[in-house]
């Protein structure tokens, strides 16, 4: 395959998005690409027009290979918010903290900032919801030591728990990278999360968006009032390849910003 827009720069590698899809990249000279970073190299105006800071990874784990946009900023950590109801799900899944995807955890009559938290709610319904009090009634039952083991055994981002067990994902200390969400949900969707087949199984039905032109779209989203997320997964036959977005976001009427670029570039990209 001929390389046109696409040179070397040490193991870093630019790719003009306008020429190739990341699936010719992907798809050629295997063993020179392993391990190594592909970085987009005219796709800035998809956060910049919008006014916006942001980053974007896309990781192919049969390739090793990463997808960069804005590269610096995707190996920087911010706390994960809502993000972690993945692996939050996936732990207290696993220790029995809840029984399974349709457990009902009862609202309790005190007001929430979101109106749709006023009611009780099954753990797949306070996922999609994004249903913060029910995440923090589950961590409560987890406990602090269960998240500080099981932080470090799936490899999580900064693996920091600090000593409140219903806010370290909200406020920190717990910290993740863009480049590192993109790995660990590579592993989810690959099924080689250390925890049980189970527990892989209902969160990935739970985190099932939508399907098109045969292919699958897993994702969740995530703000903690400064920093927007949307991560997750595109699946196509046997072929999976992980994405995460982070933007600085101080208000929530730009939310749906995080969906509609994180598409753009998967659109860009061939993904999906």
């Amino acid at each position: 395959m001929s390389y046109s827009g696409v040179s070397a720069l040490s193991r870093r590698h630019v790719l003009a998005a306008g020429c190739c899809s990341l699936a010719a990249v992907l798809a050629s000279s295997r063993g020179a690409w392993a391990g190594e970073t592909v970085a987009l190299a005219d796709a800035d105006d998809v956060f910049a027009r919008e006014g916006i800071s942001g980053t974007f990874v896309a990781y192919d784990p049969g390739a090793d290979r990463l997808v960069t946009l804005n590269a610096g900023r995707a190996e920087t950590r911010f706390v994960p918010a809502s993000t972690f109801k993945i692996p939050n799900s996936l732990i207290a899944l696993e220790v029995g903290a809840v029984k399974d995807a349709d457990e009902m955890f009862h609202y309790d009559g005190k007001p929430r900032r979101v109106a749709a938290w006023q009611k009780d709610m099954t753990l797949r319904e306070a996922v999609t919801a994004s249903n913060v009090p029910v995440f923090q009634e589950i961590a409560r039952r987890v406990g602090l030591e269960s998240y500080k083991t099981w932080l470090v055994k799936l490899d999580y981002g900064n693996r920091e728990t600090g000593e409140i067990v219903d806010r370290f994902w909200l406020e920190g200390p717990l910290a993740i990278s863009a480049i590192e969400q993109a790995r660990f949900l590579a592993r989810l969707a690959e099924g080689r999360v250390p925890v049980g087949e189970r527990p892989q199984a209902i969160v990935r039905d739970i985190i099932r968006i939508e399907e098109k032109d045969g292919r699958v779209l897993f994702a969740k989203t995530g703000w903690d009032g400064k920093i927007g997320w949307w991560a997750g997964w595109i699946e196509q036959g046997p072929r999976k390849t992980a994405f995460a977005l982070n933007m600085d976001m101080n208000r929530i009427e730009h939310a749906p910003k995080r969906i509609e670029i994180g598409k753009a570039l998967l659109a860009r990209l061939g993904v999906y």
